[in-house]
């Protein structure tokens, strides 16, 4: 035997020892009907269905563009010994595997669209930050004095009223939006809410008025934040699917960064003789501008060419494509590809509730429970606690009231600088590494801020220990817990069911964001900072083993690969995971060497880890 046959033995035999200790899927008929359905189709009979698709959808003049693109389709990694592809055909495909961030300016202009829009969100969320230090008073919901326990409540319930309308009904109007609607008609709609929501926040003279006026922005906010993420998940390439679709985490932070900062400029703004609180008002309102610019440019972006695909309008979706793509065969390999997975995912449903399904499709359940925990800990971490609520805190920690806004105005800088490096570590470190890295360090900070209050307040020592316990979370926070929850949900739920399941995720989201703002100022009075930031350190660990026991890694994954991955039962990925913490701690901390575990899934088997996926925006 030669030397080259032997090795290719000892390969083979290795996998095979591999596959017998692969743990078993039990795929449904809907999960084995997802995995990719082109598989096994002789090349021949692709190319005569390619031919049909296009001359049947009135793209006939493309004709040979989708002969040659169901044959990408179907292993679009395997192009090289496809015999009927031109060089320049080979080229394009290869460079986009080799040069992932060689895309159209028409894909970034779109990026940009959502990240504008992902500001819009965080500015509605942090210019209550700085107006928390005025209206109150002003609005008759004194937080010292006699009614203070019944006041704090009352300023909790202000602050949490977008998200629980979020909760309750903004999210699941987001599914009925995009089906009339479609993505960018879902986002003008949102923006043109906030927009006219966060003007009448600032004309308002009650606690309860200004509680309506929040609660109605909560319909700009819900639908917005369920739509944007899919959005960007069915638009972007799978290679940088992650990257761009944390965008909204990242622009999210920059929102909240810059809603301090008009906390700040409008500070100081003195009373005119006939409007009282004018500095809290402008602050209110300011978070209304962005939306204004969204409403102007969004029409400029491409519509999702699925949202195309679903409506029959395969014209205008293979010119979407083109928008997204670099060549018509990445339009065309595209363009069927997502068709043919549509086409099979109807035939799968059951004409039951899709809502059901979430819960009853054992696939589903899966990628619904891991959504719901990432989301459930992003609110529970504790990040909106001080986004909401940072400037009381530092009041508490002897600061004045200008000094309290710049110590947050630094929070939220370092929120959105250290979101960067998750751009280049969400597809290569992964989504669980990165939980599973940043959740014991942000309970580590948070007990050191809390512990801080037990300074003497004399000692100037408290403000900087306190300054410095937040900011360490932030840096800690700004590449896990607030990059992945999003993405995560927006490219979990297989693409039949991904509306309503992001709808689910975002609902679970924003509902837990209300628990937590109205239930932070009396948990500060009642528990004081150190218990307040104890409790919240505590579900940062339990976030951890949330994290190792339930949550798979979706980083550049192949939609089928991804219907492998939540098909595996969630008793055997959790005692998995069990038996690899141990395996894990001994070879990356102690660098001791210990001997491989049997992969998880069959695609590890086969192929080892992967750093980029199959091209194609069905894949997403």
């Amino acid at each position: 035997m030669s030397l080259e046959n032997e090795k290719s033995s000892i390969k083979q035999q290795s996998i095979s020892d591999y596959a017998k200790e692969v743990k078993h899927i039990d795929n449904t008929a809907a999960d084995v009907k997802l995995l990719n359905p082109l598989v096994g189709i002789p090349h021949d009979q692709l190319m005569e269905d390619g031919s049909a698709f296009a001359k049947s959808h009135g793209l006939a003049d493309l004709e040979e563009e989708f002969r040659k693109g169901a044959l990408v389709a179907q292993d679009p990694t395997a192009f090289e010994s496809l015999t009927q592809l031109s060089e320049e055909d080979k080229y394009v495909l290869r460079r986009e595997l080799t040069h992932r961030w060689a895309q159209p300016a028409q894909l970034y202009y779109l990026v940009i669209l959502c990240s504008l829009a992902a500001a819009v969100q965080g500015m509605d969320e942090s210019v209550i930050n700085g107006a928390n230090l005025f209206f109150p008073d002003q609005l008759g919901i004194p937080q010292q004095g006699p009614n203070a326990s019944n006041n704090q409540w009352l300023l909790g319930l202000v602050n949490g009223a977008p998200y629980l309308c979020c909760g309750l009904i903004g999210c699941w109007i987001s599914a009925p939006m995009n089906k009339y609607f479609g993505r960018r008609g879902t986002i003008f709609i949102s923006a043109f809410i906030s927009f006219v929501t966060c003007i009448w926040q600032g004309l308002t003279n009650t606690w309860w008025h200004l509680f309506i006026a929040r609660f109605i922005l909560g319909f700009g906010i819900g639908p917005k934040s369920t739509t944007v993420p899919v959005y960007a998940a069915e638009c972007a390439p799978p290679a940088i699917r992650g990257a761009l679709v944390m965008m909204w985490q990242m622009w999210t932070a920059f929102g909240i960064m810059l809603g301090t900062v008009m906390s700040l400029a409008f500070f100081r703004v003195h009373d005119t003789a006939h409007v009282h609180g004018l500095n809290w008002r402008l602050m209110l309102a300011s978070a209304g501008i962005p939306a204004l610019i969204i409403m102007t440019q969004v029409y400029l972006c491409p519509e999702s060419p699925r949202w195309l695909i679903g409506k029959g309008r395969y014209d205008k979706a293979f010119e979407s494509l083109l928008r997204l793509r670099k060549s018509k065969l990445q339009a065309a390999r595209d363009l069927y590809y997502i068709h043919v997975l549509l086409e099979t995912e109807r035939e799968i449903q059951t004409g039951r509730s899709l809502f059901l399904e979430l819960f009853t499709v054992p696939r589903n359940r899966r990628a619904t429970l891991a959504s719901t925990i990432v989301m459930f800990m992003q609110q529970f971490c504790g990040i909106n606690v001080i986004a909401y609520y940072s400037s009381n805190i530092f009041a508490q920690a002897n600061f004045t009231q200008i000094q309290a806004l710049i110590a947050s105005w630094g929070f939220g800088m370092i929120n959105w600088v250290f979101a960067f490096p998750a751009v280049w570590t969400i597809d290569t470190f992964g989504r669980r590494n990165l939980l599973l890295t940043t959740f014991p360090l942000m309970a580590v900070f948070l007990l050191l801020t809390g512990f801080a209050f037990y300074v003497p307040e004399e000692n100037n020592a408290r403000i900087g220990v306190v300054a410095l316990g937040i900011y360490l979370f932030a840096m800690a926070y700004s590449p896990g817990e607030g990059p992945v929850p999003f993405t995560y949900s927006a490219e979990a739920f297989p693409l039949y069911i991904r509306d309503v399941g992001m709808s689910w995720a975002t609902s679970v989201l924003w509902f837990f964001n209300f628990i937590v703002a109205i239930t932070f100022p009396r948990l500060l009075g009642a528990f004081q900072p150190q218990g307040a930031f104890g409790w919240y350190a505590g579900w940062n660990i339990i976030g951890f083993l949330l994290v190792l026991l339930f949550l798979p890694e979706t980083k550049a994954l192949s939609l089928e690969e991804l219907d492998q991955v939540f098909s595996v039962p969630t008793h055997v990925h959790a005692s998995y995971q069990l038996k690899a913490l141990p395996h894990n701690i001994k070879k990356y901390f102690f660098r001791m060497k210990v001997d491989p575990l049997p992969p998880l899934y069959e695609h590890e088997a086969l192929e080892g880890e992967k750093h980029y996926a199959p091209g194609g925006s069905g894949h997403a």
